[in-house]
C-alpha cells in the first residue's frame, strides 16, 4: 500500500483486493475492489478518514508505520460496516489517544461488532464541525445510502467530500483518479445497482445535498477519486430519478424451448417496434448484470417454465430480487409455458409487493407456442409499445 496524494495535507491510503470474487457472499466482483482510508493533516490535529478491511489491516498499519505519521487525533467513521471500520482497534492500538468520531447510530454499531469502548467515541450529528486547525471537519448525515448510520465528512478549505460506500465503484485499480470514465461508470452503475438502488429515495436526497457543497473532489471508500464530481453525481441523479427509460428486461429460463421461443418471438416484435430489450437466461445468474439492468428499464417480462404449479427456482430467485432491489419500472408481464396446469402469473405477482407497476395481460401457452400464442404476443408487443407512446405496427 502506497499513500497518494490528493491535494495539501490529505492523502489516500488504498488496499487494493485483486482476487475477491464475492461481496457479502451475495454480490459479484468481476473486477475486485478497493478499501480506501484517507488521512487528513490540520495544522493543529490529524485526523483518519474512515480505515480498512480486517484482511488487510496489517497491510494498512504497515503502511501508516512507514509514513511516519506522529499521531492520529481522530479516526472519523462514516459507516460501521467492517470494510471500513475494521481496522479501528488496530488504529488506536497505535494511537491509544486517538477518539472515533461518529454518529449515535454508527457508534452503536461499532459497539456491537468491534472491541472499542464507549469512552473512545466522540459523538457528532448533522452540521457538527470538528477543528483541525486550519483545516475542518464537517458532518452531514446521509441515512441509508446504505445503512442508516451512513453520513458524510466535508472539508471545505479543500473542497473534498467523504462520501464512504455512497457514489463508490467496486474496481480494483491503481488509478487514483477516476480518469477512465467509461470503465469507471460501468462498475459505479453495478455497485449503485446492487447496493444503493433499494435505497433510491435516499440516494436522490444524499446526492442534492452533496452537489450543494463546493467541491473539487468527492473520495469514496471503494474506488477511485473523482476529480471532477458532476461526473459521478449526474450519473447518479439519472440513476435515482423517478423516470425510466423505454427498455425492456426480460429474464427468463427455458426447459424444453418452448419459453425460449416465446421469449425469442417477443424480442424481436419489441424491436420491430423500435423498444430496447435485454433477455436474460437467469439459469447462471450474475446478480449484478441482472441488477444493473433493472436501474432504468420501464418494464420487466418474467418468462418461465411451469415447474411444480410455479415458476422455475431460477425466475424466482430473480423475481425477489427485483422486488427487494425497488426498481422503478413502470410495467411488467408474465409469460411462460405450461404441461397441463399451474398458476404461474399468480405466483410470480405475489413474489413482487413493493413493484407498483402496472401489469400487462400474461401470456401462457400450452407446449409449444403456436399460432394463438404468437398473437398474444404480438398484442403483448402492442401493449408495451402503447405504454412506452410508440404506435403499434400495422398488420
Amino acid at each position: 500500500m502506497i499513500p497518494q496524494k490528493i491535494t495539501d495535507g490529505i492523502h489516500s491510503y488504498r488496499a487494493i483486493d485483486w482476487d475477491r470474487e464475492l461481496f457479502d457472499e451475495l454480490v459479484p466482483l468481476p473486477e475486485g475492489t478497493t478499501y480506501n482510508a484517507y488521512l487528513v493533516e490540520g495544522s493543529e490535529k490529524t485526523a483518519l478518514i474512515d480505515t480498512i478491511y480486517p484482511p488487510k489491516t496489517a497491510e494498512f498499519i504497515a503502511a501508516i508505520r512507514k509514513s511516519g505519521i506522529g499521531r492520529i487525533d481522530y479516526i472519523v467513521a462514516n459507516h460501521a460496516e467492517q470494510d471500513h471500520s475494521g481496522s479501528i482497534p488496530a488504529v488506536l492500538e497505535l494511537f491509544p489517544e486517538a477518539k472515533v468520531v461518529t454518529n449515535a447510530k454508527c457508534k452503536r454499531f461499532i459497539m456491537d461488532t468491534l472491541p472499542v469502548e464507549r469512552e473512545a467515541f466522540i459523538t457528532i450529528g448533522d452540521g457538527h464541525s470538528l477543528s483541525l486547525g486550519d483545516r475542518t471537519l464537517q458532518f452531514l448525515m446521509t441515512p441509508w445510502v446504505h445503512w442508516p448510520d451512513t453520513m458524510v465528512t466535508y472539508v471545505p478549505e479543500s473542497r473534498i467530500a467523504f462520501t464512504c460506500d455512497f457514489l463508490g465503484a467496486h474496481l480494483a485499480t491503481t488509478d487514483l483518479y477516476a480518469d477512465d470514465e467509461a470503465r469507471v461508470e460501468t462498475a459505479a452503475k453495478r455497485y449503485y445497482a446492487e447496493i444503493m438502488m433499494p435505497y433510491r429515495s435516499f440516494s436522490k436526497e444524499a446526492v442534492e445535498k452533496v452537489d450543494g457543497l463546493k467541491l473539487d473532489f468527492i473520495a469514496p471508500s471503494h474506488g477511485p477519486v473523482y476529480a471532477r464530481p458532476p461526473f459521478i453525481l449526474d450519473l447518479y441523479r439519472a440513476w435515482a430519478s423517478d423516470e425510466p427509460r423505454p427498455f425492456v428486461v426480460i429474464p427468463y429460463v427455458s426447459m424444453y424451448e418452448s419459453t425460449a421461443l416465446m421469449v425469442a418471438y417477443l424480442t424481436d416484435r419489441l424491436v420491430e417496434r423500435g423498444i430496447g430489450v435485454k433477455p436474460i437466461n437467469v439459469v447462471d445468474l450474475d446478480t449484478g448484470e441482472f441488477a444493473m439492468s433493472l436501474v432504468e428499464a420501464s418494464t420487466v417480462v418474467f418468462a418461465s417454465p411451469t415447474v411444480l404449479s410455479g415458476p422455475h427456482p431460477g425466475v424466482a430467485y430473480a423475481a425477489l430480487l427485483a422486488n427487494v432491489l425497488g426498481l422503478k419500472a413502470k410495467y411488467a408481464a408474465v409469460i411462460g409455458s405450461f404441461g397441463w396446469e399451474g398458476n404461474l402469473p399468480e405466483v410470480i405477482r405475489s413474489m413482487l409487493p413493493k413493484l407498483n407497476a402496472t401489469f400487462f395481460d400474461p401470456v401462457m401457452v400450452k407446449g409449444l407456442p403456436r399460432e394463438a400464442g404468437f398473437a398474444e404476443l404480438d398484442r403483448l408487443a402492442d401493449d408495451i409499445a402503447a405504454a412506452h407512446g410508440v404506435r403499434p405496427v400495422a398488420a
